[in-house]
């Protein structure tokens, strides 16, 4: 079997069975539809639909593929650890009876044991959504059905390449953001605006919560004039049922993203939003 060459950082893990740290990988927060393979050999491992948010720290996965993983004792005989069958690479750790979803395993996987395979016959969009802080913005589109991925950072400013404490002095003009790029064929524009208004209140004008300033308005910036419409369609809907729809449609523009220690903030910190909650309202 021929195995690619390794680096030093994945030679320790897949060889010597080392660990990385805790949400430091590259596939940690992934959610693209395809396949994980194992890093040495190329022998598929995991389906994408098997992968969850365990907020352990490590990509987790409830189920493999068939006769892909081998488990073993730790040399220390307290863990499971569990291996590429095709090859022996050490790919983590798994664990059972933890109740994290309906099947009760986690497959704890190092990411550098992983090379992650795309489907391309997924259809990926782009959306913009500013809500108020896009820490509780990006929470619920992060875990929305059909989003491949969520990034944090600022639209609509004057000034290139913003840092957050700029954006925070309220004179550039950018809005807090969250960039959503999800699969058109396992969901649709219309259900992330839906989500949009669901998660934060459309009718306040200076801010979100106890976050006031202009970084803070609800504003849905449009890609094309199919998304414009959309967004139309239902800030009217909502001000039919009765509401002062406070939020504006505008053009998108340059996306910057924000700091590192700002993407996927509430699932680093293990806790939920305080101003950014789910209410059905459609």
């Amino acid at each position: 079997m021929d195995f690619k060459k390794l680096t030093p950082e994945e030679e320790n893990i897949i060889v010597y069975k080392g660990t990385e740290a805790p949400f430091t990988g590259a596939l940690l927060h992934n959610k693209q539809a395809g396949l994980y393979l194992c890093k040495r050999c190329g022998a598929p491992l995991f389906r994408s639909d098997d992968k969850f948010d365990s907020h352990c720290g490590w990509p987790s996965f409830d189920d493999e593929l068939p006769n892909a993983i081998r488990r073993q004792l730790d040399a220390d005989r307290k863990r499971e650890e569990i291996l590429c069958t095709a090859c022996g690479a050490h790919l983590g750790h798994v664990f059972v009876g933890e109740s994290l979803t309906p099947k009760n395993v986690r497959h704890c996987v190092n990411s550098l044991s992983l090379e992650f395979k795309p489907d391309e016959s997924a259809k990926k969009e782009i959306a913009w959504f500013a809500s108020g802080c896009f820490w509780g913005t990006e929470y619920h589109f992060s875990k929305a059905k059909g989003v491949l991925e969520t990034t944090v950072g600022f639209m609509g400013g004057h000034v290139e390449n913003p840092t957050y404490s700029q954006v925070c002095e309220g004179d550039t003009g950018h809005l807090e953001t969250t960039e959503v790029v999800f699969d058109s064929s396992a969901t649709n524009y219309e259900t992330l605006v839906k989500l949009f208004f669901e998660t934060h209140d459309f009718t306040q004008t200076d801010g979100q919560g106890p976050d006031i300033g202009t970084q803070y308005l609800s504003v849905i910036f449009y890609a094309n004039d199919a998304q414009k419409a959309i967004a139309e369609i239902y800030m009217r809907i909502l001000t039919e049922k009765g509401y002062k729809v406070a939020t504006m449609l505008r053009p998108a523009t340059h996306f910057w993203s924000a700091e590192n220690y700002h993407q996927d903030y509430y699932d680093h910190k293990g806790t939920k939003p305080y101003c950014h909650i789910y209410r059905p309202v459609f």
